[in-house]
């Protein structure tokens, strides 16, 4: 037989239905609406304010180009190898080191990398979500999460956010009622609505989770980005013992490494390695290599100034612009850090109508309503500051104060 016979089919026949294969839990997977509106907004004419994109301009391109040839010679074989789950032992040192800068008490085998931050959440959402557990967020809420945490089937209640970040009025009333396994919050500079837990609801919060033994999970991935304002303490300073603390190296060197970390006890990361060891062993040898010796060379802390500096800027443009164009009757979170802010138009207006004329006025942002877990906030919006160059923040703004102006009219 020669070879091109092998190519062959054996059986000819109809094609496998594949959605009929598919378990339950694949009809709780979405796409992302932020990932399915970024195809829409690649057209180079479109400016863009919906993904929540670093300034590539000043991503660290001859720093990491070094770190990569200096771990090739110096260790290549180390780098390119398997290596243990629980990862790299220096810079997870590193890592605690950072972290005592900024109060966080926190050494090494406490200290878990993950591929992303979205990893780390969907590895906390399979070690303590059982279908119908109840969980705990804010609304509107981090959109990753969201979709992390559907797949293992929770109940989610929800608190709502003003400017002082999470309202926490409530939160006894719902740990009374409800066997929650975890709160979800994003203190520092929120995503999607920029705002920041003020110190007061902190202390409550961690108060109120430790009487009732409800574990805080602590995404803050923006805390280095602050451009204005005082320095609030860690939630998980505020009570160690009770609180799993995220971060990503994505917001302050690049996105495209894909390393992330969690801070926990002893207890927590040897479950969080086993989950891991099930998903791709580890994460990758080379990007911790590379990442640590990025570290070492002393250029972090002022690549972190560097980037304050222009996302201050670029917020500053974006709000001056949006109150020289946007019409009476919309509203705006004026964060001091991170890369979001919340936009709130008039009742009446769907954002998800007025997304497709913005399209048409070649500007595009992501409609609020997909960060609410139970549906609401038809009437707001998602802007990144961050992505976009002052031109373009500015003629972008007009574009979407234009677009606002004409449906506010229509609605009126």
């Amino acid at each position: 037989m020669s070879p091109a016979k092998w190519t062959e089919p054996v059986l000819h026949g109809e094609a496998t239905d594949w959605q009929a294969k598919f378990c339950l839990r694949c009809a709780l997977m979405t796409s992302s609406a932020i990932r399915e509106i970024l195809k829409i907004t690649q057209r180079p004419d479109i400016i863009s304010f919906a993904g929540g994109l670093p300034a590539p301009e000043i991503f660290p391109v001859k720093e990491v180009e070094a770190a990569c040839i200096d771990v090739l010679r110096t260790a290549g074989q180390e780098a390119l190898q398997y290596t243990i789950t629980e990862g790299f032992l220096p810079l997870r040192q590193e890592i605690a080191k950072e972290m005592h800068q900024y109060g966080v008490e926190a050494e090494p085998p406490n200290i878990f990398p993950t591929n992303g931050s979205q990893q780390a959440l969907d590895l906390i959402g399979r070690i303590f979500i059982d279908p119908g557990d109840v969980i705990v967020t804010d609304s509107p809420t981090y959109l990753g999460a969201l979709q992390a945490f559907a797949s293992y089937e929770p109940k989610i209640e929800c608190l709502p956010l003003d400017n002082d970040g999470m309202q926490v009025d409530h939160l006894e009333e719902i740990l009374k009622r409800n066997k929650v396994r975890f709160l979800y919050v994003l203190p520092n500079f929120h995503n999607p609505a920029g705002v920041t837990l003020s110190l007061e609801r902190r202390i409550a919060l961690v108060k109120i989770a430790a009487k009732y033994g409800v574990p805080i999970i602590e995404d803050d991935p923006y805390s280095q980005l602050r451009f204005e304002g005082e320095e609030l303490p860690a939630i998980m300073t505020l009570h160690k013992e009770n609180t799993i603390y995220m971060s990503t190296f994505s917001k302050i060197l690049a996105p495209g490494l894909r390393l992330g970390w969690v801070v926990g006890p002893q207890a927590l990361i040897s479950k969080l390695v086993q989950a891991k060891q099930a998903t791709d062993l580890h994460t990758s040898t080379f990007v911790q290599m590379v990442v640590h010796n990025v570290i070492q060379r002393g250029f972090l802390g002022g690549h972190i100034k560097l980037i304050r500096k222009v996302y201050g800027e670029r917020r500053h443009i974006m709000t001056d612009a949006m109150e020289q164009c946007f019409p009476e009757g919309v509203t705006w979170t004026s964060p001091q850090g991170g890369l979001f802010l919340w936009v709130t138009a008039p009742e009446g207006i769907d954002t998800r109508e007025l997304l497709k004329t913005a399209v048409e006025h070649k500007v595009a942002f992501v409609p609020g309503t997909y960060f609410f877990p139970h549906g609401g906030g038809l009437n707001t919006m998602r802007l990144n500051f961050s992505n976009a160059q002052p031109d373009m923040i500015r003629e972008g703004i007009k574009r979407l104060g234009a677009t606002l102006k004409e449906a506010i009219g229509r609605l009126r």
